[in-house]
């Protein structure tokens, strides 16, 4: 197994409460100035002590069951009536506050709001505010410098994504980010990529994620000085961001497997038999193939992948040898530990057992977590 010193875990909880607010600090023309309403989905990350659960493994029952009991003022409740101006960023700095000096959850490292679809804010470890909203393009491309008879080379299409990520306290903006300024800046990148062939435009002529994320970077920064990263969904489960320096790509899919948690006491739910539809993600940072325009081949990451996650898919993880029990932590470390071994690039896996809730163990620490 890989050594967990050289590694990092974070655990992570979500849960969503449905909840009406107004923002005054905005122009009375404003939508959001006036009563209105949201689904809003929360959710945190946090570096846990051991000592901080009654067993190793019960951190993310824990964990969501403080958030839940956190934000349980503010479900079918009028949001200004607990924060002022109840921006997505004053929400999440609430719930903060909440749960450190209320709730005892240590180790904080993001608190996220998602206030629509599309559309929510990541309060980093810092403290800091990224503002991040969701864009759609549908367009057409091929790779040219692929190999023969790789399927990237055909010309195919694709239903884009782009996520704009925007560093809010960067700025002197007396409110947060608005997200019609962001939209706003949008729009002429939708007209140029929209029911387009991106090889035609320029700057484009081989244009994979990772190249898309620079092409939007280098031309919305100038625009947008809190720009923090831009990131680019090729397909629902696969996609790159960039942050000016950095590219990382990532390759997400689903497992159904039943565990058990061997430390969980007699009598726990958790220490029977059950199972999850997981959600796994491998997080992937290389230096940019100049030739190829990619970091990692996703072709070569599923193929590479395919035989640790047919071990694991449909399976009972309980009866695996060398994992040490079956908590999203010791699942991810065991990922991790196994696709380095065929994938070095590899250096962060995400195990969720329902939406948002889970672990994340990275192997080049947790100071630079992207949301995705």
């Amino acid at each position: 197994m890989l050594d967990t010193m050289n590694t990092s875990t974070l655990h992570t909880a979500s849960c969503g409460f449905e909840s009406a607010c107004q923002i005054s600090a905005l122009p009375i023309a404003h939508r959001s100035h006036g009563l209105h309403g949201h689904s809003y989905f929360a959710t945190v990350r946090a570096d846990l002590p051991p000592d901080w659960v009654p067993f190793p493994g019960a951190e993310v029952e824990t964990l969501k069951e403080r958030l839940a009991a956190c934000v349980a003022p503010l479900d079918h409740a009028l949001l200004n009536r607990h924060i002022h101006e109840p921006t997505d960023e004053n929400i999440a700095r609430w719930i903060r506050q909440r749960l450190e000096t209320e709730f005892d959850v240590p180790g904080i490292q993001q608190i996220g709001i998602q206030s629509t679809a599309h559309s929510g804010v990541d309060l980093d470890v810092h403290g800091q505010a990224h503002v991040w909203r969701r864009y759609r393009f549908q367009a057409a491309h091929q790779l040219p410098n692929v190999p023969p008879g790789h399927k990237c080379g055909r010309m195919h299409g694709h239903g884009f994504e782009v996520i704009v990520h925007a560093n809010q306290d960067l700025g002197a903006r007396d409110l947060s980010i608005d997200y019609d300024h962001l939209d706003a800046l949008w729009a002429p990148f939708h007209a140029q990529l929209n029911y387009r062939c991106l090889n035609e435009l320029e700057g484009l002529s081989n244009p994979t994620s990772e190249v898309i994320s620079s092409w939007l970077w280098a031309r919305l920064k100038p625009q947008l000085p809190e720009l923090s990263w831009i990131t680019v969904y090729e397909t629902g489960s696969c996609g790159a961001n960039f942050d000016g320096r950095h590219y990382r790509i990532w390759k997400e899919m689903t497992l159904d497997s039943a565990i058990r948690l061997h430390r969980a006491p007699t009598g726990s739910p958790l220490n029977g038999i059950h199972g999850h539809t997981y959600t796994l993600r491998l997080h992937l940072s290389a230096e940019l193939d100049a030739l190829m325009g990619w970091t990692v081949d996703f072709g070569e990451v599923k193929t590479l992948f395919d035989p640790i996650f047919k071990s694991i898919d449909h399976r009972p993880l309980y009866e695996i040898a060398d994992l040490p029990d079956g908590d999203t932590a010791s699942l991810s470390a065991w990922v991790l530990a196994k696709g380095r071994a065929v994938l070095p690039p590899l250096d962060r896996v995400d195990m969720y057992e329902t939406r948002g809730s889970g672990a994340i163990v990275s192997a080049s620490g947790t100071d630079d977590l992207i949301p995705v």
